[in-house]
């Protein structure tokens, strides 16, 4: 089995990656080969089964990355929010011709490849009160939202048309990420925690009482990976998926960070940023994921071991990155 993982080089395509080297396919089948590909070549996992690492651009699509005998694709390349909302032509271009780019090469293969796609929670609006119901409609107040709306609508089509067998999931603000902060509206709820575990002040941009829709690394992978394995004759013509997620607020979170670090959140400084503010607030704070439920999309861990689990897996990792740079 051939899979392929585009935006092999960001952090959750090099966990995925790491996965399916350690573990495999949930399901229990074996993956024979792998390609990486990416804007730059993506880190190479040692593994037992070749791994190839290629660069270029997701419009202009080399047929290396997604090659003939591939059976999964994973769809994680994208320009983010503040990115998206700065640079429309940039947003449009990876966003949405991008995607036209994957479906294509999809429908060059001999047989559909299943193929999961990291939507998100910004192609809906609603802000702090909204409670969303899986089939509430999807409302962008953002350009970065609009953009993975629209992908979704071109994959479920392309399923329709039997081109691929997609997936989306529209993925929760996902906390903890590791690294450095990056150009998405929503970088600074990772920031909040991040830094005062490195013992580096950081800024929030928000009030503490603003709640927010959060997943961790963990959890988002393990979704990624039961996406490319389930049944998906009962979804039907709905391809998109809202996991089940966690509904927080700022205020909760730095709570849960002085319980693994007591008095790291002293480091945490308010400052408000209109900008950012703008963009984050239109998205709902919680939705009632019932439809992911019954598709066996697992439920979330506790705030307390999200950042447990960042401190486990990514901060020794992190806080090297920091010194080399």
């Amino acid at each position: 089995m051939h899979i392929t993982i585009l935006g092999g080089a960001g952090f959750l395509g090099q966990k995925v990656a790491a996965r399916l080297v350690r573990d495999g396919l949930p399901d229990g089948r074996r993956v024979t080969s792998l390609t990486l590909f990416d804007l730059a070549a993506p880190a190479v996992p040692e593994a037992a089964f070749p791994v190839h690492a290629l660069a270029g651009d997701l419009v202009d699509l080399p047929g290396a990355a997604i090659p003939e005998d591939t059976d999964i694709v994973f769809h994680l390349a994208a320009v983010v929010s503040a990115a998206a909302e700065a640079d429309y032509e940039l947003g449009r271009r990876v966003n949405l011709r991008g995607t036209d780019a994957v479906i294509d090469a999809c429908r060059k293969l001999a047989r559909p490849p299943r193929l999961v796609f990291t939507s998100s929670v910004a192609s809906f609006s609603g802000g702090q009160a909204a409670r969303l119901e899986d089939d509430s409609r999807q409302l962008p107040a953002n350009s970065y939202g609009a953009q993975k709306a629209a992908a979704e609508l071109l994959l479920s089509d392309a399923s329709r048309r039997g081109f691929l067998d997609a997936v989306s999931l529209r993925l929760p603000t996902i906390v903890v990420r590791p690294g450095r902060p990056n150009q998405a509206a929503s970088s600074f709820f990772s920031a909040i925690i991040r830094e005062p575990l490195l013992g580096l002040g950081t800024v929030l941009p928000v009030p503490r009482d603003f709640a927010v829709w959060v997943a961790s690394p963990r959890r988002a992978v393990e979704w990624l990976l039961h996406a490319a394995t389930l049944d998906t004759a009962a979804m039907g013509l709905d391809r998109s998926i809202t996991p089940p997620g966690l509904s927080v607020t700022v205020a909760e979170m730095l709570a849960a960070l002085d319980i693994v670090a007591p008095g790291a959140s002293a480091l945490v400084r308010e400052e408000s940023d209109p900008r950012i503010a703008s963009i984050v607030g239109e998205w709902p704070a919680c939705f009632m994921p019932r439809r992911a439920e019954t598709l066996g999309f697992t439920a979330h861990e506790g705030l307390e071991d999200l950042v447990r689990a960042f401190v486990a897996d990514d901060l020794a990792a992190t806080r090297q990155d920091r010194l080399l740079r």
